[in-house]
């Protein structure tokens, strides 16, 4: 193991060994992982507006005081100088980032006004013209780098996307960004790759394109955009942050938790680091570690009190370890932070799995209401719909959504598993089988992928498949569902266990496989599915352990 890796997990185990020493997050904002750099003495205090700008032109999260500030002062300037295209683009980006935070889609509208208006004011090849927040950073040279030259597109590339990235570059970027909140993904792929053509060292290019080729299932192209961005941004918290989205995607646990603590190390704002700590509450939660996630969402929330995504982490970690009543007014709580179609199905859900059947229906009720409300501004809510469908609708319904996305080519692992649990619901098992393995064979450890897989196997009497896929759900999280945990291990129970001597070839294919996390694959390349895992043998999953074990 070279150095550099031992470094990276000798980091990841701090953060769990204060995690669960702390038991809380005030713990961990209080010790290292909060600390912000600093900036020098004497230096003057950016304000709001610059704060968010320096935010949004690095891709990163701003705090919602910092972004209202910075929308209010391109709205004032817009009106006095409607000419200002780099103004235009940098509200649609500010539009897009307060949208997504807020969950309200009206913002989306909002965001595509200004940056077609950008686009329309810009033409190709035109030099950029003044940008309004740059200037006061630049003190007037016009260009918004402060060396007194217009860039134009001739900028040089290691700006664009920053304060000093001309109009269309930061549009061009916007519009990608914006389909990608959309769920839009072969709309923000045609914009990311009309922007790399146009400009391949624009690192703004780059992010745009990975949430798109996710959202499309090109996971390896997605993981070569990601060494692009590496390359031409190295070590910053926002491109620390995709990466653990990709390497989550390729099963690369422990890489996925190595990046995500250094994203929190570098964080330089409360806002990012929280979201480096929320990201790695996700990461314990997937491991099934409820307790080391609380200690994780209870630091993002220390950090960035309104993080409505801990909220909603919290609650789930709360359902696991029974604290039922306080579980609810989380949900609650981050519902009203953020109203997120999942959230309401998750709460729905947890209402569901305690018989509380009329506070379920008043959560899907909520649930279609604020769908149909982004879908008015352009958003794409089939997944989320399709999943309410198939468990409390009418799975045939479920099913038409779901092949249409695929027939978009948003062909996701989220999509496949959900197609191939649709396709179950409405009695099509040996199809729904054909999109649960793709779902679980391309590398990402999910419970309730396998979960979905193994009840899909059991229906089609394959029993050693289903017992693998059951059992290998209540390993890798038994608290992944409050309604579907407990269902799984009936399911592994009414299996029994198997013929003595162990089955011959549970996989059909002759050959043991192989865990995700014992095979490297190269760059930009699939992953095997993942089957056996290193966790201790489980007893019944909706006992939590009081104090758990490092895994």
């Amino acid at each position: 193991m070279n150095a550099m890796k031992k470094e990276q997990v000798r980091q990841v185990w701090q953060v769990r060994r204060a995690a669960l020493a702390a038991g809380v997050g005030a713990a961990l904002v209080g010790g290292v992982l909060l600390f912000v750099p600093d900036r020098g003495e004497g230096s003057r205090p950016a304000t709001p507006v610059e704060r968010a700008l320096a935010a949004v032109s690095a891709g990163a999260p701003a705090s919602l005081p910092d972004l209202d500030a910075l929308i209010l002062d391109r709205e004032k300037w817009l009106r006095t100088h409607p000419e200002d295209s780099t103004a235009w683009a940098v509200l649609g980006a500010a539009y897009v980032e307060r949208g997504e935070q807020r969950g309200d889609s009206t913002y989306f509208s909002k965001a595509d006004q200004a940056l077609q208006r950008s686009l329309k004011g810009q033409p190709v090849g035109a030099a950029g013209p003044e940008d309004h927040g740059a200037r006061a950073a630049a003190e007037g040279n016009g260009d918004g780098d402060g060396d007194g030259t217009d860039d134009g597109d001739g900028a040089d590339d290691n700006k664009q996307g920053g304060i000093g990235a001309p109009a269309r570059t930061r549009a061009l970027a916007g519009l990608g960004s914006l389909a990608n909140a959309r769920h839009d993904f072969t709309t923000a792929k045609k914009w990311g790759e009309t922007l790399r053509a146009r400009r391949p060292g624009a690192w703004t290019a780059y992010p745009v394109l990975i949430d798109a080729y996710t959202g499309l299932g090109d996971y390896a192209a997605a993981g070569k955009a990601l060494d692009k961005l590496k390359e031409l941004r190295p070590g910053t918290p926002a491109v620390l942050e995709r990466a653990v989205s990709v390497y989550r995607d390729r099963g690369w646990r422990e890489d996925a938790e190595a990046k995500a603590v250094e994203a929190s190390a570098r964080a330089d704002s409360p806002t990012q680091k929280a979201e480096a700590l929320y990201t790695l509450g996700e990461l314990a939660w997937e491991r099934g570690e409820p307790t080391e996630a609380m200690g994780l969402y209870d630091a993002a929330l220390t950090a960035a009190r309104d993080h409505p995504a801990a909220l909603a982490g919290r609650a789930r970690v709360l359902a696991a370890l029974s604290r039922t009543d306080e579980a609810y007014r989380a949900y609650q709580a981050a519902l009203a932070k953020l109203p997120a179609p999942e959230y309401a199905l998750e709460l729905g859900e947890l209402y569901d799995a305690n018989g509380l059947d009329g506070d379920a229906r008043t959560q899907y009720a909520t649930l279609r209401a604020r769908a149909a409300r982004a879908q008015d501004h352009g958003v794409n809510e089939e997944l989320v719909l399709a999943r309410f469908e198939a468990d409390h609708g009418d799975p045939a319904a479920a099913v038409a959504r779901l092949r249409s996305e695929w027939a978009r080519h948003h062909r996701s692992m989220e999509v496949a598993d959900a197609l191939g649990w649709a396709l179950y619901r409405a009695g099509k098992g040996q199809e729904a089988l054909t999109y649960a393995k793709k779902a679980t064979e391309q590398g990402r450890r999910s419970a309730l992928f396998s979960y979905h897989r193994g009840e899909i196997e059991r229906s089609l009497e394959l029993d050693g498949p289903a017992r693998r896929h059951l059992d290998e759900a209540l390993r890798i999280n038994p608290y992944f569902s409050p309604l579907l945990a407990p269902r799984a291990l009936e399911a592994l129970e009414s299996l029994g266990e198997p013929a003595e001597g162990g089955p011959q070839d549970i996989e059909g294919a002759g050959s043991t496989p192989q865990s995700p996390e014992m095979v490297r694959p190269t760059s930009g390349a699939a992953q095997p599915s993942g089957t056996p895992t290193t966790t201790p043998p489980m007893t019944r999953p909706m006992t939590p352990p009081v104090t758990p074990s490092p895994s």
